[in-house]
C-alpha cells in the first residue's frame, strides 16, 4: 500500500504538471460539499488567472467579488465567480457591453529581469509546442543560477521529461523552470536570490547534458530571450 508521502507527492507532481502544460478545463463541485450556483470550489493546481479564464470573467472581478487582497488562493475556498444578479437569475441594474473573451496567450504587461542561468551556447531555440523554452549547453557539474529572486515551489524528479528540475516563483506572476539537472542545491520553499546557485547541470530525462530553461508568465510560457539580457 502506497505510502502518505508517497500519495502527497505524487499530487504536487499532478499539480505542477497542470502548470507546466497550462492546459485542460476546470469544472465546478468538488469536495468540501454542494457548490451553490454562481460558485466555484478551488481544487488542487488552480490558479486565479485560470479560474476566471474558465469562467469568462477577470481576475480584478473574481478580486472585488470574493474580497480578495491578493491572487492566493486554498484548495477547497468557495469563490464566487459570477455576479450576484447573473447567480441569482435576477436581472442586472443596467445593460452591460459585451466584451468577447479573450483565449490568446496572455502578454506579459509588465517585464522581470533576468539574468542568464548558465553561460553556454544556446543548443535548442524557443519554438512552440515542441520546446517551450531553450536548451543551454555545459558540462555536466556547471553551476546552474537562479535567474532573478523568487521562492522554490518545486524541487525534484516527478515530472520524467523534465528530469531532476527546480521552479521557481518570482513577482508579476512569473515562473521559471530549471530542467534536466545532475543535482539540486536548494529545497521547496526555499527563498533564492538572482545569481544563486540552485543546481548542478546534468542530463536526467534526457540523453545531453544541457539545461533547459523556460519563462513562464501566467502558466503561460513565453521566449525566455526577451527579459534575459543581451550576451
Amino acid at each position: 500500500m502506497p505510502s502518505t508521502l508517497g500519495w502527497f507527492k505524487r499530487c504536487v507532481v499532478l499539480c505542477l504538471l497542470a502548470v507546466l502544460s497550462a492546459c485542460g478545463t476546470t469544472s465546478g463541485g468538488g469536495a468540501g460539499g454542494e457548490v451553490p450556483a454562481g460558485f466555484y470550489r478551488v481544487k488542487a493546481g488552480d490558479t486565479l488567472y485560470r479560474i476566471a479564464k474558465n469562467h469568462n470573467q477577470t481576475v480584478a472581478s473574481l478580486k472585488s467579488w470574493n474580497k480578495l487582497a491578493s491572487n492566493d488562493i486554498e484548495v477547497g475556498q468557495l469563490l464566487r465567480v459570477m455576479p450576484v444578479s447573473t447567480a441569482t437569475g435576477k436581472p442586472a441594474s443596467g445593460p452591460t457591453p459585451s466584451t468577447p473573451v479573450n483565449t490568446a496567450t496572455p502578454q506579459p504587461r509588465s517585464s522581470i529581469a533576468l539574468i542568464w542561468p548558465h553561460s553556454g551556447p544556446i543548443l535548442g531555440k524557443y519554438a512552440p509546442p515542441r520546446n517551450k523554452g531553450i536548451d543551454i549547453s555545459g558540462k555536466e557539474g556547471d553551476p546552474v543560477l537562479a535567474a532573478a529572486d523568487g521562492k522554490v515551489v518545486y524541487a525534484g524528479d516527478g515530472i520524467r521529461a523534465y528530469g531532476h528540475m527546480v521552479i521557481v516563483r518570482h513577482s508579476g506572476d512569473y515562473l521559471t523552470t530549471y530542467a534536466h539537472n545532475q543535482q539540486l542545491l536548494v529545497a521547496e520553499g526555499a527563498q533564492v536570490k538572482q545569481g544563486q546557485a540552485i543546481a548542478k547541470m546534468g542530463k536526467t530525462g534526457t540523453d545531453t547534458v544541457k539545461l533547459h530553461f523556460e519563462v513562464r508568465y501566467k502558466g503561460q510560457p513565453v521566449n525566455p530571450i526577451g527579459p534575459l539580457p543581451d550576451r
